[in-house]
């Protein structure tokens, strides 16, 4: 199965909701290094890291019961900008763990930290700012998806390194 199958799955199918669990708290989604993940180089492509943390932000939306919220008010998530940062290879046949978790919100922005580890140790951190478009194509503010989520009002305070990326990458709320 491809990566983008496993997505699609995740999305469109997605695993059940854990009691209990809200938007704020960590997701975890398991998975092992396949062959068509590899480049030449035979380790996991950059652009395969991406793709894992997409399935990991939409198990991270089941796990509190948001898939079928979001669908019935045709809401759905895009990224804004991200960056990645690479620690470790990730090789043929490896378990690997992706923990994704909502940072915080602005206006029109949501902030996630995504770790992909094996074995315990870091291979890569990933920083996502995302939004959420309508199906007309109209964006929805961050604050009205936390709150469908059951999440608080007020966002917490973000790590001052994300503020500082998100200012640096204008995804940033201006007043």
């Amino acid at each position: 199965m491809t990566r983008q199958i496993q997505l699609a799955l995740a999305t469109f199918r997605p695993r059940r909701t854990i009691p209990g669990q809200t938007v704020l708290d960590p997701s975890v989604t398991r998975t092992r290094v396949r062959l068509g993940d590899l480049d030449i180089y035979r380790h996991v492509n950059n652009a395969v890291y991406l793709n894992m943390m997409d399935t990991g932000r939409s198990n991270l939306l089941a796990d509190c019961g948001g898939m079928p919220l979001l669908n019935e008010r045709g809401w759905y998530p895009v990224v804004a900008a991200s960056t990645v940062k690479y620690r470790k290879s990730l090789t043929l046949g490896q378990r690997v763990e992706i923990t994704s978790r909502v940072l915080g919100w602005d206006p029109r922005i949501a902030y996630l930290e995504q770790v992909v580890s094996t074995g315990g140790q870091l291979a890569a951190r990933g920083i996502v700012a995302g939004r959420f478009l309508s199906k007309t194509g109209d964006r929805v503010p961050a604050p009205d998806v936390v709150a469908l989520l059951g999440g608080p009002e007020t966002s917490p305070e973000l790590p001052e390194d994300v503020a500082a990326w998100a200012r640096a990458m204008d995804v940033a709320h201006r007043a």
